[in-house]
């Protein structure tokens, strides 16, 4: 009897673990959809790699629709000399009224930090940029960015530490991405016409190719397949399945404060306080949240 709950134990690991690799396998999950041979798949799956040179950029997109999803990828962003390049790692879908949510790396000369610029966009309308300083450089090791979209709210957070918050005030007449599906996109591109310093600093292609690195792509998410949620299925067997809390999940008192700290101590713009750029005041989200 032992032997057989050893075996049936050990049976149950090695399914967890073939379940948790298939995950994060990016030949399942992924598609290199441009760049010439730039964006490869390796380690047999557990890594991709973009580049950029002076003839092209690379980009993935997820095979897989999503309509609300708590989605974790660790990126190694470009080291050394970055200025002009940007890496986007982002949710969309499509059409004149898409929406979007953002997380875009702005590169910059050795030495000096990126900066992670943040946007959400609602049936076709974003200026809602945050950007903000990291608390490590991003560039020496990997890292883990997170996008929390539920009905509710979206949460941007790294390394588990909430950064933003944008939360659903249709209430209140503001649109919420809600409706439509969207994929899962990353690209690395040259954008020295604004992303270094407005474009003062453009991009040293003596340091070419550049390159980005991802790894362990985790999606608790509804997968959106001909119409249908693959979390309408799951609700109707399974309504009290704790894989599904995210869909309700909020911040917690401790999340609050650490959300508090990223932004007293490492934001860096905010387009709710930008009076300039709103002179006929500011977006109405900001003045509720």
């Amino acid at each position: 009897m032992a032997c057989f709950s050893s075996l049936f134990l050990l049976l149950a690991v090695a399914t967890v673990l073939v379940a948790a690799s298939a995950a994060a396998n990016f030949y399942q999950d992924f598609d290199v959809t441009w760049g010439d041979g730039r964006g490869k798949i390796l380690n047999n799956g557990d890594l991709l790699t973009l580049s950029l040179d002076k003839a092209s950029g690379s980009g993935f997109q997820s095979k897989n629709e999503y309509l609300f999803g708590k989605i974790d990828m660790q990126l190694k962003l470009v080291p050394g000399n970055s200025a002009g390049t940007v890496t986007a790692y982002y949710l969309s879908s499509k059409g004149a009224n898409w929406d979007e949510i953002d997380f875009e790396f702005l590169g910059n000369l050795s030495g000096d930090p990126y900066i992670l610029h943040t946007n959400v966009f609602s049936q076709g309308k974003g200026n809602r940029e945050q950007q903000f300083h990291l608390w490590f450089d991003p560039a020496a090791d990997f890292h883990t960015y997170s996008i929390l979209w539920n009905p509710q709210r979206i949460i941007f957070s790294v390394d588990g530490t909430p950064i933003r918050e944008f939360k659903n005030m249709e209430s209140n007449g503001i649109p919420f991405p809600k409706n439509q599906p969207m994929r899962i996109y990353s690209s690395l591109w040259n954008a020295d016409d604004w992303a270094t310093r407005g474009g003062l600093v453009k991009t040293d292609w003596s340091n070419a190719p550049f390159t980005a690195s991802y790894r362990g792509f985790n999606a608790n998410a509804c997968v959106w397949t001909n119409g249908k949620s693959s979390c309408s299925a799951a609700a109707s067997t399974t309504p009290d399945s704790s894989s599904a809390e995210w869909l309700s999940e909020e911040m917690d008192t401790t999340g609050q404060e650490r959300l508090k700290w990223a932004q007293k101590n490492y934001m860096i713009y905010n387009y709710c306080a930008d009076n300039k750029r709103f002179p006929q005041g500011i977006p109405q989200e900001c003045s509720l949240s």
